[in-house]
């Protein structure tokens, strides 16, 4: 009697323990982050937490157009299903990593017929005893089977499938914001090439107008055939830029429809580059705030408890494990009175304590491992959170010089605009020879080209901005 509550007490003791881990959690490190993004003071005074990262993307972008085709991306795009299905993964491991902790049951039935040699000492014993040449058995019962978490383990393989589980979702949310950036960059593109469209199409009217006037020169002797070999070949440069535009508006379009997970088709624009609203309120909130509004830096951080969890797993597979059996039921070895109560019952209690012995090298390098993996964790924390403030950095950058860049051009459109239209007035009047036509033609192509570049740019770094500073999943 002593001896069994020595043992029950052991037990307790066990149970007791099973609250303490054997592996020491590293805690998440606080990146060095700076007080402000760098030129953020150059796009906002905002330096408190607002940010463009709390707008839902459809309030953000406004362009109905914009938003039925992102919209229709994130219900069709396979990346995103695909996001979606690994959710689905991780959540039905989780909801099964909370039955760890209940015990196994098994039931089963069965029946057995033995019939041994007649020459062996069996065969011979039951001739001459039982008076049969075979043996049955029938046998029903239940057995019960139950690790306690002693070390942990159980509780350390939960937490796992917590943290993949958030992990997971966070990823998802990193493929969301990835398509809403890049449809919207996507489709800017393409009201680009819509506007460089329409720009070389009114450059090679007027290259066939100026080309029309040049002969009409050359016929009455007041130019060479030069002038007119020249002045078609401004209007054979200006035609040529035509059927290129239209090839990249086409692949522009089927890149964005097998985007948004539909066969190549037109893509319906409800606007024009030029009248595309520019986002101006761009607060970026202060640094720390990527901390828990990026999914790429929130999935990281989730990666790095799944690495604590699979630390204290592998710790605690080197210690002993406590397991508790139960099993009864009914036993004959005869048919008739198999459920004979209560002469057929049967049952057993029994726990033990297994501790690895010849495995203990592999237990070992296997924790050895998991630390390396978690030191790798880290790392990838660390350099999650340096690469997020890089690109938001990188982002205001390119919304702020882009600016600067944008009004030098468009003054500079307006210059050779206002050339063109002189050149043409004093080679009428034969103030200004034919080359000087040509070449404030070939300019203004090229100045108007370069402008619709430079606002289809300004809009990309809006749309990089807003996912650099953790916006588009909402």
């Amino acid at each position: 009697m002593i001896t069994f509550i020595k043992y029950i007490l052991s037990v307790i003791l066990l149970l007791v323990l099973a609250a303490c881990s054997v592996s020491k959690d590293v805690e998440t490190p606080q990146p060095e982050l700076p007080e402000n993004f760098r030129n953020a003071h150059q796009i906002t005074a905002s330096t408190d937490t607002t940010t463009i990262a709390d707008i839902e993307w459809k309030s953000f972008f406004p362009d109905a157009g914009l938003q039925e085709l992102i919209g229709r991306a994130i219900a069709k795009n396979y990346d995103m299903q695909t996001a979606i299905k690994n959710l689905e993964i991780a959540q039905l491991q989780l909801r099964q990593s909370k039955w760890n902790y209940v015990p196994q049951f098994n039931a089963a039935v069965t029946a057995n017929t033995t019939i041994p040699s007649q020459n062996s000492l069996n065969g011979i014993s039951l001739n001459n005893f039982l008076n049969t040449s075979h043996i049955e058995d029938y046998n029903a019962g239940a057995s019960l089977s139950w690790e306690a978490d002693i070390w942990g383990k159980i509780g350390s393989r939960k937490r796992e499938a917590l943290a993949i589980y958030l992990q997971t979702e966070e990823a998802r949310k990193a493929v969301q914001t990835t398509i809403v950036t890049t449809v919207a960059q996507g489709y800017y593109n393409l009201l680009m090439l819509d506007a460089q469209l329409e720009i070389a199409v009114k450059n090679r009217e007027l290259s066939e107008n100026t080309v029309l006037m040049i002969k009409q020169q050359f016929s009455s002797a007041q130019v060479t055939s030069l002038a007119v070999e020249q002045a078609d070949a401004q209007r054979l440069r200006a035609a040529q830029i035509v059927p290129q535009l239209e090839r990249e508006i086409a692949l522009q379009e089927n890149a964005l429809s097998v985007l948004a997970g539909s066969l190549p088709d037109y893509i319906t624009r409800d606007t024009k580059l030029d009248l595309a609203e520019l986002q101006t309120e761009l607060a970026t909130g202060v640094p720390a705030g990527i901390l828990s509004r990026r999914p790429d830096v929130k999935s990281s951080e989730y990666e790095l408890h799944a690495a604590n969890a699979r630390v204290g797993i592998a710790k605690a597979s080197m210690y002993p494990a406590l397991n508790i059996t139960a099993s009864g039921g009914v036993n004959s070895f005869q048919s008739n009175n198999w459920f004979n109560m209560p002469a057929s019952l049967f049952g057993m209690v029994a726990g033990s304590l297994t501790q690895p012995l010849l495995q203990n090298r592999r237990f070992k390098t296997q924790y050895e491992v998991a630390k390396a993996e978690r030191e790798k964790a880290v790392i990838a924390f660390r350099q999650s959170v340096l690469v997020a403030v890089g690109e938001v950095s990188d982002a205001l950058i390119e919304v702020e010089k882009l600016k600067e860049e944008r009004e030098f051009a468009a003054s500079r459109v307006s210059n050779l605009q206002r050339a063109v239209t002189n050149a043409d007035m004093l080679f009428k009047s034969g103030m200004a020879n034919y080359l000087e036509v040509i070449t404030a033609q070939s300019s203004v192509l090229q100045s108007e080209l370069e402008l619709a570049a430079i606002k289809r740019n300004q809009l990309s770094a809006v749309a990089r901005l807003y996912k650099a500073v953790g916006g588009g999943w909402k």
